[in-house]
């Protein structure tokens, strides 16, 4: 199917681009998201029509993650958490904590934008995270998570 896109994708493409995606991809999350519309003559025209309110936008919502990554980059969040003397918890502390945590100091982080490659942290102890703010602004944290017997 091809689609435009109206909003920058990773691996796929910027606002404006006209681009070729998999049927299911393109009806079940990039259309109902808001990021893309399908490439026809009527959507190709109104897509021109609304560019420049369409990149002033995008400009705003890239210029807002750029400063609110500026303030999060190297904020340390403490977690605490029961655990046994070995130093493994009673559970986990995923990244919908960490959003938690990150919302009481002031920052309001979705929990899909805190990036936990190696799954959620079951050790006490400190942990260096990725949280995606935008897809060109990425922000580093640190992660204490404390143990209580």
């Amino acid at each position: 199917m091809q689609i435009i896109l109206l909003d920058k994708v990773v691996n796929l493409g910027g606002l404006g681009d006209v681009v070729k995606v998999k049927d299911g991809y393109a009806r079940n999350y990039l259309i109902p998201q808001g990021k893309a519309k399908r490439a026809n003559t009527a959507n190709l025209a109104e897509f021109e029509a609304r560019r420049a309110e369409l990149e002033r936008i995008a400009a705003e919502q890239l210029a807002a993650a750029q400063a609110q990554g500026e303030k999060l980059e190297g904020t340390t969040v403490t977690i605490t958490r029961k655990s046994g003397v070995d130093g493994r918890l009673f559970g986990s502390v995923t990244n919908a904590d960490i959003a938690e945590a990150l919302k009481a100091l002031g920052f309001a982080v979705e929990k899909a934008a805190v990036r936990m490659p190696e799954g959620p942290l079951k050790t006490v102890g400190e942990s260096q995270l990725v949280v995606s703010l935008h897809t060109d602004v990425t922000a580093n944290i640190n992660v204490v998570v404390a143990g209580e017997h």
